[in-house]
């Protein structure tokens, strides 16, 4: 089983011994702890499926480490310790740890720590406030609701979250193969005694019900002209709805999303959403699924002539950032987006903003803009109408080539920007290390789709200038998909005309599509291979061309 952030493995030698590290372990077992709880493994090695052959646990030296543990991790409950034989043989403890709802744990010194996707991370400063309202939702989730069982909760609800869940196929046979009580107990809707949860309550109580609820699911809808004037408003204040239902009666009401941009297509005209479907439903059920459950604050969907914002209580999870929200996996409310993916609202986990990246990007369009400000999260989604030769280019090549979901985001990008350098890709695909971009575009530069020029951090990527032949788009010439030789063979042109010109005029006069940072190096290259004579400092610098030796 591979780590993740409810289950991580440790070393016979991390826990026993003159090397065990129980620091080590007890800021694991917090790590757990302020997450979702889990398991912890003490005896398999990290890249191993089973513990050594043989290797035998005593029980009492076991017993003294609990308790070591117990003294080490505070506000850690560990809900079983057990003595695990594999099929090979070898022993291993498997320590259950429970989710810290009420508390935040700590270490005995009193650091803190939590479990971002496989990595324990301290925590302090802002992200601790982050971390108590990360609390606060998963306590609301499954806290019982007084005086409301399963017999109280409304029977077409029921009916209609089971038949979802089983025709939906999302979850395993063995989940399927529960009786419908089992399967809400299953997804923690009622707890143990039959008392329905405040995620129960959610999906199937009654409206009178939904509104006993301090903090329930509502939802505002509101329209603005060109002069930002509020002209409708639509709101979901009745409790009637269940999550699916009231997803489904805000997109119904919500026409001004729906409308279409009239692009020309040959002889005819092509409808091209303000807002792809995919990419407006997943938004909306990001701000459903994670929303902060512990504060009277609507979901609100601001609609304006040119965008779409989406505001939803409580910032993004702890761990969780604008710049890195494509590739890490948190969740706020794990439980709700259990019930989520199980009857087809969202995907599995993690795989929201993939999609909408993936989206957007097939369709030429701009990527959504996060605004975390801690207490609320607004996603601004712009309506710009998209380029047709650069649709046409996207449907020829879809229309040739297979392409992956990273695949698809890089020629997005690159067929919006026609240049991009290796940072500013990375930067787009929210990469740390620039050489990962290799793993997004390796197959495009093989099959000569994209093109590189430069070398290391000066790589640059463009889309092949073949494939607009072959696409057959009479695509107006740009200069940003301009070869470094041609580039320099222009500037010792341009010199020959006007010499002794800084590096701004000659910008100037090249066209300013064409990034200041690409014509820097092209001079300096001149420069280099002894072309072009440098004088003057900084700002003041020249440059001319040299007199070729006879």
């Amino acid at each position: 089983m591979r780590e993740g952030q409810v289950f991580e493995k440790k070393s016979y030698r991390k826990a026993f011994g003159p090397t065990a590290d129980l620091s080590d372990l007890a800021k694991t077992c917090v790590c757990l702890a302020n997450a979702q709880g889990g398991l912890l493994l003490i005896g398999i090695e990290d890249r191993d499926e089973v513990p050594p052959i043989g290797q035998q646990l005593d029980p009492a030296e076991v017993h003294k480490l609990i308790q070591k543990l117990s003294t080490r991790a505070m506000n850690v409950s560990f809900a079983s310790s057990e003595l695990v034989v594999a099929p090979n043989g070898g022993e291993y403890l498997e320590v259950t740890i429970s989710p810290s709802l009420h508390v935040v744990a700590t270490t005995s010194d009193g650091r803190t720590y939590a479990r971002l996707s496989d990595q324990c991370q301290p925590v302090s400063g802002e992200d601790l406030r982050r971390l108590v309202y990360e609390k606060t939702g998963l306590q609301w989730e499954i806290r019982p609701v007084p005086d409301v069982s399963r017999a109280d909760l409304a029977p077409d609800e029921i009916r209609y979250f089971v038949d979802r869940v089983r025709s939906v196929g999302k979850v395993s046979a063995f989940v399927l193969a529960k009786s419908d009580p089992e399967l809400l107990e299953y997804f923690r809707l009622v707890d143990a005694h039959g008392t329905a949860t405040h995620l129960g309550v959610l999906w199937l109580g009654t409206p009178a019900q939904r509104a006993r609820l301090s903090y329930g699911l509502l939802v505002q809808y509101v329209v603005y002209n060109q002069l930002e004037e509020k002209v409708r408003k639509e709101t979901w204040f009745d409790h009637r709805l269940n999550p699916a239902r009231l997803l489904e009666d805000v997109l119904a009401q919500a026409v001004e999303l729906h409308y279409s941009h009239e692009i020309p297509w040959g002889t005819t005209r092509r409808l091209v959403p303000h807002y792809p479907p995919a990419v407006l439903r997943e938004l909306l059920v990001n701000a459903f699924a994670h929303r902060l459950y512990t504060t009277a604050t609507d979901v609100f969907i601001q609609a304006y002539p040119d965008r779409v914002e989406i505001t939803s209580p409580g910032g993004l999870p702890l761990g969780v950032t604008p710049t890195t929200i494509l590739h890490e996996r948190m969740r706020r409310n794990p439980h709700l987006a259990l019930t989520f993916e199980a009857t087809g609202l969202m995907e599995g986990e993690g795989s929201g903003y993939d999609l909408i990246y993936q989206q957007l990007s097939r369709e030429a369009k701009p990527l959504p803009e996060l605004d975390d400000r801690g207490t609320s999260l607004r996603v601004t989604l712009p309506a710009r109408r998209p380029n047709p030769d650069t649709l046409r280019l996207l449907d020829y090549l879809s229309a040739h080539y297979t392409f992956s979901q990273k695949e698809t985001i890089v020629l997005g990008l690159l067929a919006q920007h026609r240049r991009l350098s290796a940072t500013a890709l990375s930067q787009a695909l929210q990469l740390r290390q620039e050489e990962r971009t290799r793993s997004w575009v390796g197959r495009l530069v093989d099959w000569n789709i994209v093109q590189t020029q430069g070398t290391r951090k000066g790589t640059e990527y463009v889309i092949n200038p073949e494939v607009f032949a072959a696409a057959d788009l009479q695509v107006k010439p740009t200069l940003k998909t301009i070869e470094p030789h041609h580039l320099r063979a222009l500037l010792v042109e341009d010199l020959r005309a006007y010499p002794d010109s800084s590096l701004a005029e000659m910008h100037k006069r090249l066209g300013e599509e064409l990034p200041l940072p690409v014509v820097q190096r092209a001079v300096y290259k001149l420069v280099e291979e002894g072309q072009l004579s440098a004088t003057g400092a900084n700002r003041n610098r020249r440059y001319a061309l040299l007199a070729k030796k006879e």
